[in-house]
């Protein structure tokens, strides 16, 4: 054999086994990259099932700026995907299956959503990641009503139950179950309740200040600025114990039991595997800590209120169970 014949084997085999190590090399790189989580921190979208300016809205963009400036994803968006108290929205998450990079808002205004409008999906077609935050509601009335207590409005109410018409938001919705409640506290058939829903807590104010509307109840921090500028008077508020800083009395130190909370908390589109439903949920866990997430929770009067695994699951289950009992009292 030639030396050039030996240098050409010695060559060639080289090549083999550098080859041999290359596609060894892709195909452990290839399987790794299928196999792997995808890192949501990377790109996520946050869905708002309503309009803009809402309070599912704020919610998740609240939620955005924090994650942003904390450094915990490399991008977010929200989407908003508005109509029948959430069900449009969960509806359309309900086919994203899968999509890890995807989460959903929830709360009390969907369960009652997914109740009025006998609604195809619901909580059982996605999985809950954690309850985040509530909030509370407000009753109001104008700032020349000669209402000053629980007892006063619900005296004043009872003389004429379905002439007096209240205000809030949608049909169904926490507002609406507020009012619910109260009737029941103070004897008066819920059936016998004029409600006019809202959009929001600034119509609801525009309602009363034009006499469409008595009384309203509305989110607190949707009209603590006008509480503050003596637009309107805060009879009462629906939480367990009075908001930090303010003087608004409870219903329940009032004498009446009614303690509705309005919470807010994320979803996860079916078919997420367990490692990617994980990574949600730790991601949400380092955005409750930061102080970006903190400072949302005082600007916006939400109570932290975080509840996940078994004990969500539980909650929701009574969530809709109360929600249901009170939508029948109101023959809806």
């Amino acid at each position: 054999m030639s030396p050039t014949t030996g240098v050409r084997r010695t060559v060639l085999a080289v090549y083999a086994i550098v080859t041999a190590i290359v596609v060894v090399v892709a195909m452990t790189v290839s399987v790794k990259k299928a196999s792997a989580v995808p890192d949501i921190s990377a790109n996520l979208t946050l869905i708002a099932p309503a309009s803009p300016g809402g309070g599912w809205d704020g919610f998740v963009r609240e939620q955005q700026q924090a994650l942003r400036q904390a450094g915990l994803v490399g991008n977010a968006q929200v989407v908003n995907i508005p109509g029948a108290g959430g069900t449009i929205g969960l509806g359309r998450f309900t086919t994203m299956e899968g999509r890890s990079d995807t989460i959903m808002a929830t709360g009390s205004a969907m369960t009652g959503g997914i109740l009025i409008n006998d609604s195809p999906v619901g909580y059982d077609d996605v999985r809950p990641i954690a309850k985040i935050a509530e909030d509370y509601d407000v009753v109001i009335v104008p700032a020349d009503s000669p209402v000053e207590t629980a007892d006063d409005l619900l005296a004043e109410w009872k003389e004429d139950p379905k002439g007096t018409p209240w205000t809030g938001g949608s049909a169904g919705s926490l507002d609406h179950l507020v009012v619910a409640e109260l009737a029941l506290a103070g004897g008066i058939d819920p059936a016998d309740i004029t409600f006019i829903p809202k959009s929001g807590g600034g119509e609801a104010i525009q309602a009363l200040l034009n006499g469409t509307a008595k009384y309203a109840s509305t989110g607190y921090n949707e009209v603590s600025d006008q509480i503050e500028a003596g637009r309107v008077k805060a009879i009462g508020i629906t939480g367990p114990e009075r908001i930090e800083g303010t003087d608004i009395p409870t219903f329940t130190e009032q004498g009446h039991d009614v303690v509705l909370a309005n919470w807010r908390g994320m979803l996860a589109a079916p078919g997420v595997s367990e490692e990617e439903f994980q990574q949600q949920l730790t991601l949400l866990e380092e955005m409750r800590e930061t102080p970006e997430w903190q400072d949302a929770l005082e600007r916006n009067a939400w109570s932290d209120a975080w509840e996940t695994g078994d004990e969500l699951d539980a909650f929701i289950a009574d969530d809709v169970e109360r929600t249901s009992t009170l939508l029948e009292e109101l023959g809806l």
